[in-house]
């Protein structure tokens, strides 16, 4: 029989909300519930399970912002329990729930403890293309625990270039990789086209994806009708999809306090270790490679670690995916392949499963326990990302409890951060440099329109900078290799402006 004090999930529960008018629409607290009560029923105790809740922690919602989300959710499943917790911005938070919460229930500062969600992108635009106003509850009685870092993840220099916005600075890290690897563009775009195409083919599978479709690896490269160019080298289909409503569930308590509830063994999947780390140095500008991730490869490795496990051993992975970047490099700093038998997701992915704005891991890991349950003595890993590959956490699920308390050794902090350190960056540049990697941003119509430079100067400063707009400066950028192209940078206000030679 399962340990006594070993942290189990024992429901989880998943919904979608489609193609649905904005007037008639269910607000974010609705999902949640309709989640909830899927996961009660999940657990094989059913409804009267969600009145038993101790503790509710909320995953911050886009566009939805209540005094107090944790105490909506409670009241509409009838719950009243001691503790409610929201969070702060970051795809990272699902994760480094559980990792809190397992810490905290083993503790005895928490029972019976629920991890909620949604994404509601998909209702918001449409009410405001429809001009129609959203009544959603803004309420919630009481003042919440907070959770998770609260710093911003871009700062003002790095804003007014237009490293704000993931789909500009995704590409960042893409094109640097790239470039490190040596492949060309096209040898590039075809990798990436077929990982994904791995990926759309799981959510094909799932019956709460956003886009429940397989795509060929050309369909997803190649730039078409539908599938415009974001930002170089990113088409639409290897982007986060962000219109989405979607909300998932968890439940998680220890195996005896299951047990007491009336939950089977079969139920139980059970959480074996977890870490979390963050990009030292924090904002893009300051990281001496874009090509690299150390603070997610510490995080995955810790919570390995954590658990007594290896990489080995896993049976199934949920690699945080909302680019193709943060799964490759995910990959590499596992040492796995982007081709690996077990796969890389159980749902398909943020571009295909749906689910950015901080709650696509609650639905990662719901779908983790739903494989795991179904072969029994398997292993999975599960991670998560914040902002620009900067917040990350990771866990271990398994279908069978620890065989022993006992982890493997712990895992170096110091390889969470970049062993360079932090750049000095020139916020006035002047002078010669070269580009570390570069991303041409297009319109809605499918041009060229913005250069984008992060840059060293021949000083050894860091600096960002746009390009002039000259079209054919960004076609040439689109069509050969411009990581390591030197030129000539000059200050501007409110955006420098770097000149290839």
């Amino acid at each position: 029989m399962t340990n006594d004090s070993s942290i189990v999930l024992i429901g989880v529960g998943q919904c979608v909300q489609r193609e649905t008018d904005p007037e008639s629409a269910r607000n974010p607290v609705d999902l949640i519930r309709q989640a909830a009560l899927c996961a009660a029923e999940d657990s094989g105790v059913g409804p009267s399970l969600l009145e038993k809740l101790s503790l509710v922690a909320t995953v911050d919602t886009f566009a939805w912002q209540p005094a107090n989300a944790a105490r909506l959710v409670a009241e509409s499943v009838g719950a009243h329990p001691s503790r409610e917790i929201v969070s702060t911005v970051g795809g990272n938070t699902p994760q480094a729930y559980v990792n809190y919460l397992a810490a905290e229930i083993r503790a005895g500062r928490a029972g019976l403890s629920m991890i909620a969600g949604a994404n509601v992108v998909a209702s918001l635009f449409k009410a405001r293309a429809a001009n129609v106003r959203l009544d959603w509850p803004k309420g919630g009685e009481g003042e919440p625990e907070r959770f998770g870092y609260a710093d911003e993840g871009s700062n003002e220099y790095e804003n007014a270039h237009g490293l704000y916005l993931p789909v500009h600075t995704y590409p960042l890290f893409e094109n640097a990789l790239r470039a490190r690897r040596g492949l060309s563009i096209e040898e590039h775009n075809q990798r990436i086209g077929e990982m994904f195409s791995r990926f759309s083919s799981v959510a094909a599978r799932q019956p709460c994806a956003w886009f429940p479709t397989k795509r060929t690896a050309a369909e997803i490269a190649t730039p078409a009708s539908g599938n415009r160019i974001v930002a170089f080298p990113y088409t639409k289909y290897m982007n986060a999809v962000m219109a989405v409503d979607q909300a998932a569930v968890l439940l998680m308590t220890t195996a005896a306090h299951a047990r007491e509830l009336g939950v089977g063994e079969e139920r139980m999947v059970h959480f074996w270790g977890g870490a979390e780390a963050s990009e030292d140095p924090w904002f893009v500008s300051e990281r001496p490679r874009l090509d690299a991730c150390p603070a997610m490869t510490y995080a995955a490795r810790q919570a390995m670690a954590a658990a007594g496990v290896t990489v080995e051993e896993m049976d199934a992975f949920d690699l945080y995916s909302c680019f193709p970047v943060a799964v490759e490099l995910a990959c590499e700093g596992l040492g796995i392949s982007e081709t690996d038998p077990r796969g890389l997701t159980v749902t398909g992915g943020l571009p295909y499963f749906g689910g950015p704005g901080n709650n696509y891991t609650t639905h990662g890991i719901a779908a983790m326990v739903e494989k795991l349950r179904s072969k029994p003595g398997s292993k999975g890993l599960v991670t998560g990302n914040g902002w620009y590959l900067t917040k990350h956490s990771a866990g271990v699920y398994a279908s069978a409890p620890r065989a022993s308390s006992c982890g493997a050794a712990a895992i170096d902090p110091s390889e969470a951060r970049h062993p360079e350190g932090k750049l000095p960056v020139a916020r006035h540049p002047t002078g010669r440099g070269r580009i570390d990697s570069y991303t041409v941003i297009y319109s809605r119509q499918g041009e060229p329109d913005t250069g984008l430079i992060v840059g060293r100067l021949d000083s050894g400063e860091r600096f960002l900078a746009h390009t002039p707009q000259d079209r054919d400066v960004l076609e040439e950028l689109v069509s050969r290799e411009g990581v390591g192209r030197t030129g000539t940078v000059e200050a501007a206000d409110p955006v420098n402006v770097f000149r290839p030679d």
